[in-house]
């Protein structure tokens, strides 16, 4: 078997409900299906294992319902970053989704077949009402930050050199997760066959995969940890 890295991290991004078949109201295809996998990366002896979950308040702004007269996956919303001082602040355009995930729901729980026995942490992301946060780290806006989950003090503070990322979904908080842990300064991977994506074309998936290779993230697969 393959030795794992020291001070390695695996972030388990978003397995919930609301994201799994066949009752989330943002189901992926197949994303239940990767609860076995990830378990088994959850038994490797990495120093921090790590889940994230969308955490929203009944009135998040990045539901449709909120919005009058806009509809869920094909409306946008405009966010400019709320703590901004400056005249020209930083601004995120983001799909308007189906309410999902909301606080207290059985959809914002963590799958039951997901062994959460095995995690360290639980962060919450997107609990401010007035940012959407795709990224486990929290929402895109660095001038300055606002409503972040906490993450990167836990990576921190457990003195983590590389990441394993893995969960759903890998064209919208798996990658955005692993964007900001590799701009943090993190060697990054995405466990390519414990994640699916929304969009599952092969042209989508590609135009992912591009990006990451664009900033250096690593695509692997389960076996190069599993052996």
């Amino acid at each position: 078997m393959p030795s794992l890295p020291p001070n390695s991290a695996l972030l388990v991004i978003d397995m919930q409900e609301d994201f799994c078949e066949p009752h989330g109201t943002l189901a992926v295809k197949n994303g239940r299906k990767l609860a076995p996998l990830i378990n088994s990366l959850l038994s490797l002896r990495f120093k921090i294992t790590i889940a994230s979950r969308d955490h929203h308040p009944t009135n998040h702004c990045s539901f449709a319902s909120q919005h009058p007269g806009e509809k869920p996956f094909t409306s946008t919303h405009t966010i400019l970053n709320p703590a901004a001082t400056s005249s020209d602040p930083e601004s995120q355009t983001t799909t308007l989704w189906p309410d999902h995930c909301v606080q207290g729901t059985r959809g914002c729980e963590l799958i039951p077949e997901l062994d959460v026995t095995r995690l360290q942490h639980i962060v919450n992301k997107g609990e401010d009402i007035r940012v959407e946060s795709y990224s486990a780290f929290g929402p895109p806006f660095r001038q300055p930050e606002v409503g972040m989950s906490g993450l990167k003090g836990l990576l921190t503070d457990a003195k983590v050199e590389r990441v394993y990322v893995c969960g759903l979904a890998l064209d919208y908080c798996v990658k955005a997760t692993a964007l900001d842990a590799m701009r943090a300064g993190w060697e990054t991977y995405v466990v390519r066959d414990a994640t699916e994506a929304v969009d599952q074309s092969n042209e989508a998936v590609s135009v992912v995969l591009e990006d990451f290779e664009g900033v250096g993230v690593k695509v692997i697969g389960s076996k190069e940890l599993l052996g």
